[in-house]
């Protein structure tokens, strides 16, 4: 009788384990399939002629804003417009601030996000994808035209460099040794560097370059540039699991560097390449 009544508990333990390890398998199957099923929706679409749905903030040229006419454009919306083209597909624009730009990408408001973003956190990296670079950025000099003096990053040492305190540019110029002349931005250290009050300005590339097609007789020049491994890239992005999307957009990418249109857009818009890694 006792042997008999631990033979049965022992059947109830392999039973229920057995059911525990079921109802587990079922939930992570369950979590796979979801997975996959929203990365295959996007590509379904994409394979299918489709539309994919990207958001962007429309307020922020030269990369995304609205022209005289009211139309949408920019680089990112143009080099957006070129992968869809490459890829066969319709792309649909949904405009949305800055702050709730990945938020709508977490809720599947948009497939992706051409807004210059760059996965510069670990924290970004594990969530989201991103594609192939369409531009790249990072530290430059900015000084007159016929100042020489700038023959290497170590030659700011001792120099006058306009800058925002709080700023990453005026760290850096710190670090090698500049003298710092505190400025609120960009606009009033370029002033100061016009006016021989400060010698250089540090600030981002793409930032530089776009005043500079606006001011081309500003009698200012880029003198350094920041070492390729100190540049960021950014792209359009994704959330993860969608791996054959990225491919697709990749490959799109790469023909768009290939044929030229990405060196085209960079002129059109920056008076530079800026979809190359230097």
């Amino acid at each position: 009788m006792k042997r008999r009544t631990l033979l049965a508990l022992a059947a109830s333990t392999v039973l229920l384990a057995a059911c525990g390890q079921s109802t587990t398998n079922d939930a992570d199957s369950n979590a796979t399939d979801n997975a996959a099923s929203g990365g295959s929706d996007m590509l379904q679409r994409i394979n299918d002629g489709g539309t994919i749905n990207v958001g962007t903030e429309g307020t922020y040229p030269p990369f995304t804003y609205h022209d005289e006419s009211g139309k949408l454009t920019g680089y990112d919306v143009e080099v957006t417009r070129a992968v869809a083209d490459k890829l066969g597909v319709e792309v649909e624009f949904k405009e949305t601030q800055w702050d709730a730009m990945l938020a709508g990408l977490d809720s599947k408001r948009f497939d992706m996000v051409a807004n210059q973003v760059s996965l510069t956190t670990p924290e970004r990296q594990a969530k989201y994808d991103l594609a192939q670079p369409y531009s790249w950025s990072g530290a430059v000099v900015l000084a007159p035209t016929d100042d020489n003096r700038y023959g290497s990053w170590d030659s700011l040492k001792g120099l006058r460099s306009a800058q925002s305190l709080s700023s990453n540019y005026g760290e850096l110029a710190e670090r090698y040794q500049a003298e710092i002349v505190p400025v609120d931005g960009m606009a009033q250290a370029i002033q100061l560097v016009k006016q021989d009050r400060a010698d250089f300005t540090m600030n981002d590339n793409l930032a530089v370059l776009d005043y500079l097609k606006k001011f081309p007789d500003s009698g200012l020049e880029i003198k350094l540039v920041a070492p390729a491994d100190e540049q960021r890239g950014s792209g359009l992005v994704l959330l993860k699991g969608n791996d054959a999307v990225v491919t697709k957009l990749n490959e799109a990418m790469s023909e768009l560097h290939a044929d030229g249109t990405l060196t085209k857009l960079s002129e059109e818009f920056f008076g530079a390449d800026i979809s190359q890694q230097k």
